[in-house]
């Protein structure tokens, strides 16, 4: 089977946002409806590493993690596990989420929920806002330095939080031009799907201290949180080690109260 490459991801994603062009006025009143969300950067504060646990069914880098996870029941268990945000994968073709998932987990916790998709269009971040989400995921390799500056931007002028997720030194220089609330650092390659957790861990020392630094991918165990923590992260998010667990407030509750460093 060919690899799925991010530029499969975002034609992809262009062909749903083509759909919901007409729902623009339906999503603007929704959105205005919604009552405000938690805050998500107050979430990442804290003496210890704060745990982002994720729910997902599946990536195109591991296949199947769990086809037949409850969203509900997954978000919940990571709540009472410790987590301090909740991330809802809401695409469908390559990662078996919907915004559904996202509208019934926002209901369901206390948590700030972050929208983890591949963001493109204001129509996007009009559905998290209506769909209960505090903060949304825009990735620095897949919008253009203009493009990024827009949608973090219009995501603020909702009260929607940013994590902007960055994986080389370029891209990090583009991400703090758009104050996010907190930067998301991917020792995922999204070109290839490797994973780098020491080159990441090395792009997070350069996080600027005013900005929440978040590990991502390749964090499955305690001792990768205490690595991260020596690295100046403020949290990590966790994704495929919880969404399989068969005991998913176990799982996150391993992860919780390692000390936080800091950086700089």
């Amino acid at each position: 089977m060919a690899q799925t490459t991010l530029d499969q991801i975002l034609a992809t994603t262009r062909r749903r946002l083509a759909g919901l062009r007409g729902r623009r006025q339906e999503l603007e009143r929704q959105a205005q409806a919604a009552p405000a969300p938690p805050p998500f950067g107050p979430a990442l504060d804290g003496a210890v590493l704060g745990v982002i646990a994720e729910v997902k069914r599946r990536s195109p880098s591991v296949g199947a993690i769990r086809e037949d996870l409850d969203p509900v029941a997954h978000a919940q268990a990571y709540e009472a596990g410790g987590a301090v945000a909740i991330s809802v994968l809401t695409d469908g073709p390559y990662f078996g989420g919907s915004v559904a998932d996202l509208e019934a987990v926002a209901r369901a916790v206390r948590r700030p929920v972050l929208r983890k998709d591949f963001i493109l269009d204001e129509l996007q971040l009009l559905e998290a806002r209506a769909a209960g989400a505090s903060a949304v995921l825009l990735i620095a390799r897949a919008l253009p330095s203009r493009r990024l500056r827009e949608l973090a931007a219009a995501a603020h002028s909702m009260g929607l939080g940013t994590l902007v997720e960055v994986h080389t030194e370029a891209e990090l220089e583009a991400a703090v031009a758009v104050a996010p609330t907190a930067m998301g650092v991917n020792s995922r390659d999204l070109a290839t799907f490797t994973v780098d957790p020491v080159a990441a861990l090395r792009l997070v020392a350069h996080v600027p201290a005013g900005i929440p630094a978040v590990a991502e991918s390749g964090i499955s165990r305690r001792d990768d949180v205490v690595r991260a923590a020596a690295a100046g992260a403020d949290a990590v998010l966790v994704g495929t080690a919880v969404a399989r667990a068969a005991d998913p407030a176990g799982a996150v509750r391993s992860l919780v109260g390692v000390a936080r460093r800091g950086r700089g």
